[in-house]
């Protein structure tokens, strides 16, 4: 049987978060030129039930015993494009009081089986990258049905209706978006959206894009002026990396990196993980100058420094 529940993972704003992986492997709207689960191989609109609802229900179950700060609808896609996601977050309502966040890339909040179906949620984490056409089709590769327009205005009409905590992520790349001007055309934008929070990124994985640049925190804490005090920039794991249970799980992976050096794919198939998980590790032990990573063949390897 396919896993659908991934974690607990650390999380640099849910703390511990139990993952819940709703549709097939980079199955998505969008084909993010950052993506740390590298490029898009299924850019659909479509909504269906892409996993059976009932055994993700049944393995959520399994795994409330590991007693996680939120239950987070996000995993290797799209979470919205789970056309039963209403019915989840109702169902997980009614077997735990643990709040549901939903990460979403925010392309579909405009639709209204979309926006109904996550109004229950505790929390919602939609992200805006751009703040014109032109930069979103280049940052986001989004699919042909998707025009910036309407994925801005769903994202206003979302908020009008919801009543949980809406936080915006803004990612900002090396050379494309991070500039004062730029910067300032997404802060008008997030005016008209009105989120409870906003969240500035960046690069901090190997991208799907070797283009896709980071920014430094320096011009980061600069660019956050654009939006008027409204803005933070993510900050490191709030110490969750340090629980026991997270480092013997990163030991583990440097353990099989010092071995040989390996894909995602093959730390999760050798240790028995989600990929999902494997991404939270890799990331914190390239952080800590523990692992390097290089291309071979168009696949993407990471190995012990």
């Amino acid at each position: 049987m396919a896993s659908y529940i991934f974690g607990p993972v650390p999380s640099r704003r849910l703390g511990r978060s139990l993952g819940v992986d709703l549709v097939p492997f980079k199955t998505c709207t969008y084909d993010c030129v950052y993506c740390q689960l590298g490029r898009t191989t299924c850019k659909t609109v479509e909504r269906k039930e892409w996993v059976p609802l009932d055994e993700v229900v049944g393995q959520l179950k399994e795994k409330l015993p590991t007693s996680p700060d939120y239950i987070t609808l996000s995993g290797s896609g799209e979470p919205t494009l789970f056309s039963r996601l209403g019915e989840l977050i109702a169902a997980i309502k009614g077997m735990t009081d643990i709040p549901v966040a939903v990460l979403t890339n925010g392309s579909l909040l405009g639709v209204r089986d979309v926006k109904d179906g996550i109004l229950d949620a505790d929390l919602v984490i939609p992200s805006l990258d751009a703040g014109d056409e032109t930069l979103f089709r280049h940052v986001n590769r989004p699919h042909d049905d998707i025009s910036f327009g309407n994925m801005v205005d769903g994202l206003v009409r979302f908020r009008q209706a919801y009543a949980g905590e809406y936080w915006l992520e803004v990612f900002l790349l090396g050379g494309v978006t991070a500039f004062p001007a730029e910067a300032e055309k997404i802060a008008k934008l997030v005016e008209r959206i009105g989120p409870d929070q906003v969240h500035l990124n960046t690069v901090t994985r190997p991208p799907a894009e070797d283009f896709a640049l980071p920014v430094s925190k320096e011009t980061m804490l600069r660019l956050a002026d654009a939006f008027g005090g409204r803005a933070e920039v993510i900050a490191d794991y709030r110490g969750t990396h340090k629980r026991a249970e997270f480092t013997a799980r990163r030991g583990d992976v440097l353990n099989l990196l010092r071995r040989r050096p390996c894909t995602i794919d093959d730390i999760a198939s050798g240790l028995r993980l989600h990929r999902n998980e494997v991404v939270k590790y890799i990331e914190e032990l390239s952080a800590e100058g523990k692992i390097t990573s290089e291309r071979r063949d168009l696949r993407l390897y990471y190995r012990v420094c």
